[in-house]
């Protein structure tokens, strides 16, 4: 058995395939690593404890906002400032701070790059290259292409404001679960793409074409999809039978996105 408070799932590439670990905190603290992997094919237990705790301040609370976040953290906290959702509106490269200057300067005034992705569609997305190839992973990436590298986060979200003209930044989500994968090239994607780019940015694309492929542990994708909370199923046992993204995939077709249960205390057993 297992207990904590649950954050997001930690994953690595091996060898091209995810392995997933999911952290269980003591409000702030970390307590337990589960290897996730193992799981699969097996059945769990598990029972939300009617308790939430903020994942910046550890304030105990009633709903999360953004991922994990009281209300008061999701107004104040650099966790949501909003050049997360949209890098344009970083200004730090400017010595401006729209949250916290430290926290911007070190997570906001570092390269980034811009890369499309097979998730089910063709999207383009932007994050640090610290964050490659963790943020694909998160997302349920397939195959993944970069299209530009820049030395700050803004310069990174104007490419993708130019391109979000002509491509999708969202994920298909229930169709990324289901396998449903486009059949487009990513590379005539990219080459196509460039020629939207004004003059100004095309300093940042990268020639390299190199397609990064990944792999998750799926025994069976769901037929259709049936997303479930733990607010309103506060203690299931189910099957494990894959993971992709940050959800948690079940043999009755239902899923569970560990990131919007952030915070959430929880007990686990096997």
């Amino acid at each position: 058995m297992y207990s904590g408070n649950i954050r997001k799932m930690r994953s690595k590439l091996v060898n091209g395939k995810v392995e997933y670990q999911l952290p269980l905190y003591h409000i702030l603290e970390p307590n337990h690593f589960i290897p996730m992997n193992e799981l699969i094919g097996q059945t769990i237990s598990m029972q939300f404890d009617h308790a939430i705790h903020c994942v910046a301040t550890g304030k105990k609370i009633k709903k999360t906002f953004g991922n994990g976040l009281s209300y008061d953290a999701y107004k104040n906290s650099p966790l949501a400032v909003p050049s997360i959702i949209n890098p344009e509106l970083s200004r730090i490269h400017e010595g401006v701070a729209l949250r916290d200057e430290a926290w911007e300067i070190e997570h906001h005034l570092k390269p980034h790059v811009v890369y499309l992705s097979k998730t089910a569609g063709v999207k383009v997305g932007v994050t640090r290259t610290t964050q490659m190839p963790t943020r694909w992973i998160d997302q349920g990436a397939s195959e993944v292409i970069v299209l530009a590298e820049t030395p700050y986060r803004q310069a990174a979200g104007l490419i993708e404001v130019e391109l979000k003209q002509y491509i999708s930044d969202k994920t298909a989500w229930q169709r990324m679960l289901k396998g449903e994968l486009s059949q487009d090239n990513l590379i005539d994607r990219k080459n196509e793409l460039l020629t939207k780019l004004p003059d100004e940015l095309l300093k940042f694309v990268l020639e390299d074409d190199a397609i990064h492929t990944i792999e998750y542990p799926i025994e069976e994708h769901p037929t259709t999809v049936k997303s479930m909370k733990l607010d309103k199923v506060p203690l299931f046992e189910k099957k494990l039978v894959g993971i992709k993204g940050q959800y948690l995939i079940f043999d009755d077709n239902t899923v569970m996105n560990v990131r919007s249960h952030e915070g959430y205390h929880i007990s686990l057993s096997i």
